[in-house]
């Protein structure tokens, strides 16, 4: 039986087999004391990663921090994915393949794209899955932006902030089990709770599940600069805006922020 994940998203799919292949195959000695602590807040909440835990990693990994980090993000998020598309809607697990060594981040990069490509979810919700993420992970950049796509299409800053109180608030019933879910991969991808899986497979298609699943870990790629200190927010004033174009790219929108 194929996985969610193959059946609904095929060219994700195979992008993140090629970023778990690449993984497999980089000599990177993830047991110093110091990287493993790095490595293991990483994982249960990068938000709280200070100074001294940071300063340390860097003083263990060096010119290859980024790398490394790069590493801990894919063995963070490979598993969530398998985990939480698997229990809300079954299916085969998914082992993955020992590569060639190569660069990661391009394969990340391109990863990142085919999900952006996905389209069973409309403007909005995949921004407030975005912003979810963003809030969850305390990125400062991620949280200075907004999607233009979804102001576009009747989102403002009132819709954008009940993310923050999604269960209280008048948001549809489709959107707050999309929200559950994101809540879901980011603090308990292995224990998904009954009533989170059953709303899911009651107001979601199976391939939003996985594009929902696909944009949690596609977003928590900020996860990499919150944990290096890199997320510094793209303006000081107001929100920056962007777009995604038909190729998943992303590009800031020429203007002033709002």
């Amino acid at each position: 039986m194929s996985n969610p994940i193959e059946q609904y998203a095929p060219e994700a799919a195979a992008a993140l087999s090629a970023v778990y292949a690449a993984r497999t195959a980089l000599d990177i000695d993830l047991d110093d004391p110091r990287v493993e602590n790095f490595a293991d807040q990483f994982g249960v909440d990068v938000s709280v990663i200070d100074d001294d835990l940071r300063r340390r990693f860097l003083e263990a990994t060096g010119p290859t921090a980024f790398e490394v980090t790069q590493a801990i993000y894919v063995d963070d998020y490979w598993p969530r994915i398998a985990s939480v598309s698997g229990e809300v809607l079954g299916g085969g697990s998914w082992s993955g393949e020992v590569g060639e060594p190569t660069e990661l981040w391009p394969l990340v990069e391109e990863f990142m794209r085919q999900v952006a490509r996905l389209d069973s979810l409309d403007p909005v919700l995949t921004e407030l899955v975005r912003l979810r993420g963003a809030r969850q992970h305390e990125c400062r950049l991620c949280r200075s932006r907004r999607s233009l796509a979804a102001i576009d299409a009747g989102a403002d800053e009132s819709t954008f902030e009940a993310v923050d109180d999604f269960a209280g608030s008048d948001l549809p019933a489709a959107t707050k089990a999309a929200l559950a879910l994101t809540d879901t991969m980011i603090w308990t991808p292995y224990l998904v709770p009954r009533q989170v899986a059953e709303d899911a497979l009651a107001h979601l298609a199976p391939e939003q599940v996985v594009e929902v699943v696909l944009d949690v870990a596609r977003n928590a790629a900020n996860k990499i600069a919150v944990a290096l200190g890199a997320d510094a927010a793209a303006v000081t004033d107001g929100v920056e805006l962007f777009t995604t174009d038909v190729d998943g790219n992303l590009s800031v929108v020429e203007d002033e922020p709002r």
